[in-house]
């Protein structure tokens, strides 16, 4: 039946990342899998179909973008993200992690600077440093249970270093927040100020709840879009990881040349047939499923902040704002945040992402991902709980 999100499927001997690299990764075959985002859904019928489809009637050479999947993306960011974009501001991507680092190689030289936020997810330190460039991390502070931007500290910093680019998680992760229009503003005035190329992340935007909303920088000013490149992918919203396509949305033709000239050199431009095509059945023809997968979200959101409000009424933790992540603060198990991720699966068979891993700001918080079927949600709940019950 579509839209059954509580249905089980049992994804283990499938060659999953989530499921079947458990035992590589956390030293139990056994422990119950709520870390890497990648929803334990079903897919909707209409991208199921498309793939049955392309399958059954085409020879799976190389393929071009189509016109059909050009206008589903334009569609797509137009009514959902206010975005007017054609066909001359799209370049293609296998993923977004890989189009941070065409990114990073394009827009800036060896040891010039990038800036990201801390915490943020873990790629966007790796690309930098990687490709050889000086990482600076701008931290983010709590206010009223959510992450704010420092903005001040970004000003100060791109006044007294050589930063030629911002990496911007939006919405966040791994805190679940949805920015505000005037921070986005802000930051974002300050990058045309300094010359500075925003890259904004928003593979999460299409995954924001009823009491948010969501901001793409690009459409706040026109002279921002000399300054913006956006990312985005229909794969997190879908659950389409495996099919591989991703895209930038850039105005700025200089830019766009320059993104371009490193597709070619790093052969990074081509694109899956399979990602072409559930993307456009996707944007095109599963607006219904994704309505009722962030209706099927909100709840499990709900149920994860009441069972830490009664259960563990200790522990703080962020109100997802946007995303399936819920980031909570281990610390009052006064563990070392390098055992932090150990002892959850030691004690309480469970796995998750350590927050160490997204900066030096965040090492005693830990990541869950609620995107499961409710029973197994609980499952994960009532383990973690045990933990903390055990530890303390």
């Amino acid at each position: 039946m579509e839209n059954d999100f509580d249905k089980i499927i049992n994804r283990e001997g499938t060659n999953s990342v989530k499921w079947d690299a458990r035992k590589a990764l956390f030293g139990s075959a056994t422990a119950l899998p709520m870390w890497v985002a990648d929803m334990d859904f079903d897919h909707p019928d209409s991208i199921k179909q498309a793939l049955h489809e392309l399958i059954d009637h085409s020879i799976l050479g190389y393929a071009l973008p189509s016109d059909q999947l050009i206008k589903s993306i334009a569609e797509w960011q137009k009514s959902r993200h206010q975005m007017t974009i054609s066909e001359e501001n799209l370049l293609f991507a296998p993923g977004v992690v890989g189009a941070l680092g065409v990114c990073v190689q394009a827009l800036t030289l060896p040891k010039e600077g990038v800036m990201i936020h801390d915490p943020v997810y873990t790629p966007f330190s790796s690309i930098v440093e990687h490709n050889g460039r000086t990482l600076y991390r701008s931290p983010l502070f709590i206010e009223n249970g959510q992450y704010k931007m420092d903005l001040q500290h970004i000003e100060e910093m791109f006044k007294t270093h050589s930063i030629k680019l911002f990496l911007l998680s939006n919405p966040h992760n791994p805190g679940g927040r949805v920015w505000s229009r005037e921070e986005l503003l802000e930051l974002t005035a300050l990058c045309v100020t300094y010359q500075v190329v925003l890259v904004s992340d928003e593979i999460h935007s299409d995954l924001v709840y009823s009491d948010s909303t969501i901001y793409s920088p690009v459409t706040l000013d026109d002279q921002y879009k000399e300054w913006v490149v956006t990312l985005h992918s229909a794969t997190k919203t879908f659950n389409l990881a495996g099919t591989k396509l991703a895209f930038y949305i850039v105005y700025n033709e200089e830019i766009k040349n320059k993104l371009q000239f490193v597709q070619s050199q790093t052969e990074q431009g081509g694109v899956s047939t399979f990602g072409m095509t559930a993307t456009e059945a996707a944007f095109s023809k599963s607006e219904g499923w994704q309505k009722a997968l962030l209706t099927y979200l909100e709840e499990n959101r709900q149920i994860v902040m009441d069972f830490f409000d009664k259960e563990l009424p200790d522990v703080f933790y962020m109100k997802p704002e946007s995303t399936y992540l819920f980031w909570f603060d281990a610390s009052i198990l006064n563990i070392d945040s390098k055992q932090l991720k150990q002892t959850f699966v030691d004690v309480g068979d469970i796995a998750l992402n350590d927050g160490q891993s997204y900066g030096e700001s965040s090492g005693q918080f830990m990541r869950l991902n609620f995107a499961c079927p409710k029973s197994v949600l609980l499952d994960g709940l009532n383990r973690i709980k045990s933990v903390f019950e055990s530890v303390r």
